[in-house]
């Protein structure tokens, strides 16, 4: 191809980038390498050299596959592997050698002794090499494969620009038939040399960066001080009067047990009563003319006043039927469906009164999360369903020993005052809170779990 004809050299300069693009295989690939590069530019022979496990000769033009025993491709091996990790020259200190960039002519009189003196036997007297791979498109690093063209006739200046735009969709098109690399790989390339120190040296800096130490923990906002209503007697729960978190007052009726059993057992202390009395009315009148009656009758009275004794008592005990509040505030309970029928104790715990302006924060910090907390630390609630507010409490106590929770977990109870000048949660708002600590390093901090569970899985 002739100086004189740009227009026809960039059209097969394009054609042979589709060509090399749109190959399916590498054998493809190569086969367009060393016979379709014609097109653009004459020559008289061609090879493809790739560094595939040890290195070897993957095309030749004119052959449909090299035979690796033939003399000629092993001459061949051994010139494009001397070629591939030969420098093309120093660097502007003169010290360092420059990685291969684009195509360039082989020096026959540079080469060993055992490849120069077969050179003619082998070879045309011109020759270049086009570096294909990372060196060919980002300008470093080893080459990937190579491609020697050769012929009688020396390269001009305008033939080795063509080659090294070609070079570049050689490379690019080989490149994508290559392995790919792991992120490691990747990444350590990324962090070679000077990158490599600066990142360390800013990840290290960044470990000793001290940070809080915080832990979260389920919380319950709770009433402080309330009022505890228990069961004034043994009994089944009838009705309640109330719905939960009503208000109540000083007198308002809350719940009534099931009266049946304790008016039967007033009937019968009253008809007891009743006999008692007639026999202490009998035994007084005899007790006027007989002296055996009249010992009889201080027995006589002595039963009525037992009868009347246990009267009194199941009097009071069905008054105490129904209990109503002792002070004003809201009633705390799930549900009165759930209690009713339900037999109860004596001093057993029913409901609670409690002042919805006076409340506290319950947590229950997980044992494998401490940390050195100690009354007057802050901490912050942020209830569920709310993911824009929050509320800033003070711890006031922290307990000594860790205890089961309802879900199954050692938990530390940790009870917490609100701080004053904000609006005060609901009872039973859930949430979680997060606790704060001392400071520490982040890299502390980051394997702090770890190391915890490290530790007892080792038995330090």
């Amino acid at each position: 191809m002739s100086a004189a004809d740009p227009n026809a050299s960039l059209l097969n300069l394009l054609q042979l980038q589709r060509r090399a693009r749109e190959a399916g295989s590498p054998e493809a690939l190569g086969f367009v390498m060393v016979n379709e590069t014609l097109q653009l530019l004459p020559y008289r022979q061609a090879v493809l050299w790739t560094q595939a496990g040890l290195g070897q000769v993957a095309a030749v033009s004119g052959l449909p596959q090299p035979d690796p025993s033939a003399p000629y491709v092993q001459w061949m091996a051994r010139l494009c592997r001397h070629l591939i990790r030969q420098p093309a020259g120093l660097d502007e200190v003169g010290a360092v050698p420059k990685p291969q960039t684009g195509p360039r002519e082989v020096d026959v009189q540079g080469l060993p002794q055992d490849l120069s003196a077969d050179w003619s036997q082998w070879l045309p007297a011109s020759a270049v090499w086009l570096s294909l791979g990372p060196a060919a498109q980002a300008g470093g690093g080893e080459a990937e494969a190579g491609l020697l063209l050769a012929r009688d006739a020396p390269w001009q200046p305008h033939e080795m620009a063509l080659l090294q735009e070609l070079g570049h969709a050689y490379a690019h098109a080989f490149h994508a038939f290559g392995p790919r690399q792991a992120w490691r790989g990747r990444l350590g390339r990324a962090l070679s040399g000077k990158v490599r120190r600066r990142w360390l040296a800013a990840a290290l800096l960044l470990s000793l960066c001290p940070v809080r130490l915080t832990a979260l923990a389920q919380a319950e906002v709770v009433p402080q001080n309330p009022f505890m209503v228990r069961a004034p007697l043994d009994g089944v729960i009838e009705r309640f009067d109330i719905h939960p978190n009503a208000a109540v007052q000083p007198g308002t009726p809350l719940f009534s047990l099931d009266t049946s059993a304790l008016r039967t057992r007033m009937e019968l202390a009253r008809k007891a009563l009743d006999a008692a009395q007639e026999e202490y009315r009998q035994s007084a009148q005899a007790a006027v003319t007989s002296d055996k009656n009249r010992a009889e009758t201080a027995l006589r009275r002595g039963k009525l006043q037992e009868k009347a004794v246990e009267v009194d008592y199941t009097t009071e005990q069905l008054a105490r039927i129904q209990v109503k509040s002792d002070r004003s505030g809201v009633a705390v309970f799930a549900d009165g469906n759930d209690w009713v029928g339900k037999a109860v104790s004596l001093g057993e715990r029913v409901l609670l009164i409690a002042d919805p302006a006076q409340v506290e924060l319950l947590a229950w910090l997980p044992a494998a999360d401490l940390l050195p907390l100690a009354v007057g630390d802050r901490l912050t609630l942020y209830p569920q369903g709310a993911p824009l507010q929050s509320f800033e409490a003070r711890i006031s106590s922290v307990a000594y020993r860790a205890e089961m929770t309802r879900d199954g977990f050692l938990a530390y109870r940790i009870k917490a005052s609100f701080e004053a000048g904000q609006a005060s949660p609901r009872i039973g708002q859930l949430g979680s809170a997060r606790l704060y600590g001392g400071w520490a390093p982040l890299i502390y901090v980051a394997l702090r779990r770890p190391l915890a569970v490290a530790r007892q899985w080792l038995g330090w």
